[in-house]
């Protein structure tokens, strides 16, 4: 690497800074409503005008804003996902990486000491971050779900438990997918009201409902006979996600199917660069969680007794992998 691509690297927080900034004061919404001046934004939006009009000029140099002499306007990309009025907004997860940015500022503290630093976890009971973790993962899963759901076989599969949830993604989108199946979104109380909206928006109130616990400490019911396990064993250190992988094969009927999606590393864990980078994102904020490699949970997959382990042969972005297995 050379001196200008370090320094590129160095820098690159200053163009997410510009972009969370923008997603926070919701510039884009204005923006796709009618193309306007920094005049007009500055005096709804109570901001300086010297202040806005740099962000403005910084969001067109980057691609996200055009402008024609005063006017401002939105790309197509960025009124898509970043208007608030598009179905595909994508503003929950940017401000959740928002959220992250201190932590990750104090990282050498982290691997100094092996400790978390970040206090406001995924699982805050602040309102507003609650809020932006949980639909921020409904943002990404609704960018995947209708890539991974078509090319999971449930045929004959009556109900799943899709274990840690959230807000229930990929159990409304396995429901839209198979119309016999059933589902159970199991996840903390506090994440209860967002579920079950985002249920009731899809008109699946009938056929999927929520069970609030502990996955670690509480009962996580039985007579399921398929469990998802979405993006979550990473919180979790090798003995938490093996309890997690246990209680899973306890609800499940025999015969049952166990899918786990995570960002998976390779073997000798440098690559891909996504769940390297993510490993760090739990070193600053959980005490044991960290990304695994396909070895690695196969052997927890085999040690909580799932057979017939394979990783899916599905391409997903950011390292993400399928693996199933069933037991007897």
């Amino acid at each position: 690497m050379n001196p200008a691509e370090l320094l590129q690297l160095s820098g690159g927080y200053w163009a997410a800074c510009a972009l969370h900034a923008a997603v926070k004061l919701d510039l884009f919404t204005r923006l796709s409503e009618n193309p306007a001046t920094a005049a007009d934004i500055s005096g709804l939006e109570s901001c300086d005008r010297r202040g806005l009009t740099m962000l403005l000029n910084a969001l067109a140099a980057l691609g996200l804003l055009v402008k024609n002499g005063e006017l401002y306007d939105v790309t197509p990309s960025s009124k898509k996902y970043l208007s608030k009025q598009s179905d595909g907004y994508l503003g929950h997860i940017i401000m959740h990486h928002h959220n992250l940015m201190s932590s990750w500022a104090r990282l050498d503290e982290s691997v100094q000491s092996g400790t978390p630093v970040r206090t406001n976890s995924s699982r805050t009971d602040d309102e507003t971050s609650l809020e932006n973790f949980l639909m921020g993962m409904f943002n990404l899963a609704s960018l995947a779900a209708p890539k991974v759901v078509p090319a999971i076989d449930l045929g004959g599969r009556q109900k799943l438990l899709d274990l840690g949830g959230g807000p229930g993604t990929y159990a409304i989108h396995f429901c839209l997918h198979n119309p016999g199946l059933r589902a159970v979104i199991y996840d903390l109380p506090t994440t209860r009201r967002f579920a079950e909206e985002t249920v009731l928006r899809y008109g699946l109130t009938e056929r999927i409902s929520f069970s609030a616990g502990d996955i670690i400490t509480d009962d996580i019911g039985n007579g399921y006979d398929v469990v998802w396990i979405s993006q979550l064993l990473h919180s979790e250190g090798p003995q938490g996600a093996g309890i997690i992988l246990e209680k899973a094969v306890r609800t499940l009927l025999p015969g049952g199917l166990v899918i786990v999606q995570e960002f998976i590393l390779d073997d000798d864990r440098t690559s891909p660069p996504f769940p390297a980078l993510f490993s760090l994102n739990m070193l600053v904020g959980t005490r044991q969680g960290q990304s695994y490699s396909q070895g690695e949970l196969t052997e927890m997959m085999t040690q909580a007794g799932i057979r017939n382990i394979a990783r899916h042969p599905l391409a997903l972005p950011n390292g993400a992998g399928i693996m199933t297995g069933n037991i007897d």
